[in-house]
Order: structure tokens, then sequence, then C-alpha cells
């Protein structure tokens, strides 16, 4: 990993891009995107990550988010490991997902660790939030994103996005709103 992506203070929020193998889109059928929804509130009630921002694509996250008692980078890894492990076992049982899973497998017999499947890119490629106006920047980018892909025609109109907390509106993870 690069020396200017590592997290250096846990302390600190950082803005967080993470992909899935050769971007394929899995997340644009909900029992995915439930699953991924599910390890990632797991993961703010019991391994201390507190989220700041969200947006969950088709074939990627982003998250503004900081740990406040384990390293983000466990948490990070975690999340990553639990919701691959689920969302494969998932398209085991599906016909109609045998090809993407051969991508996944090919994938995972490059990697020395013998994985059966490679389901994320490696790294969470954190930008660590030094003050307000970074912060704002990464918001609105994460915000814009499904509309910058043509998905909707304004960021609140995104289910998968924190742009709906942020204009108090019902959303499916919990934000702290305050940076």
């Amino acid at each position: 990993m690069s020396e200017s992506y590592k997290v250096r203070d846990n302390s600190k929020a950082y803005f967080i891009t993470t992909s899935v193998i050769k971007w394929e889109n899995v997340f644009v059928e909900e029992k995915y995107l439930n699953i991924l929804i599910d390890s990632i509130r797991y993961c703010q009630k019991y391994k201390s990550l507190e989220l700041y921002a969200y947006c969950l694509m088709p074939t990627h996250l982003h998250l503004i988010a900081r740990a406040n008692e384990l390293k983000l980078c466990d948490i990070m890894r975690d999340l990553k490991k639990f919701s691959s492990v689920k969302i494969i076992k998932e398209m085991e049982c599906q016909a109609d997902k045998q090809e993407m899973l051969s991508v996944f497998r090919k994938e995972g017999l490059r990697v020395r660790r013998n994985l059966k499947y490679k389901f994320w890119q490696d790294g969470f490629h954190p930008i660590e939030m030094f003050n307000e106006r970074i912060f704002r920047q990464k918001l609105n980018y994460i915000h814009f994103n499904p509309v910058e892909a043509g998905i909707v025609d304004f960021p609140t109109d995104y289910e998968y996005s924190s742009a709906r907390n942020y204009a108090e509106m019902k959303s499916v993870l919990d934000v702290v709103l305050e940076y």
C-alpha cells in the first residue's frame, strides 16, 4: 500500500473507498446490499465504527468513518471478510451468478493465501480528514457519486447514501451528522 494511503491516527475520520474485484456490479441486488448494510451496522454496534457518511454504489462503497476503540484497518478487514463470505455463500446458490463467481475464483487463485474466492480489491484507500474543508469536499463527492454515475438525478433520491441522513430523510444506515 502506498505511504500516502495509511491510517496514521485512529482518532481522525477517514474517507474510505473499497471496490469489488474487476468492478463487478454486485450491489445492484437488494440481498447483497442488505448483507453489506448488516455488516456495516455490526461494525457500528460492536466494533466502534463511527460513520459520518456513506454511499453504497453497484461496484464499490465510500465511507467517511473513524474508529473509537479498535483500529480502523482492523474494522475494515473484518467488514470486508464477513461481507464477502456471506455474499459468496449466497451467490453459490444461484445459477445466474456462476460467471461472476468464476471471476472471483480466478482472482482467489492468484492470492498466495490460497483463497477460494477473492471478492474485494486489496486495501481501502484511506484519506485523512484533516479539516472541515476536506470533510465537506469528500462528503459532497460521496453524495453526488450516484448522480455522476447517472443512477439518480438528485443525491437524496439514492436510497443507499447518507445524503438522505443529512436531508433528515429515512436512510438505511445511521450516521453522526456532526464532524
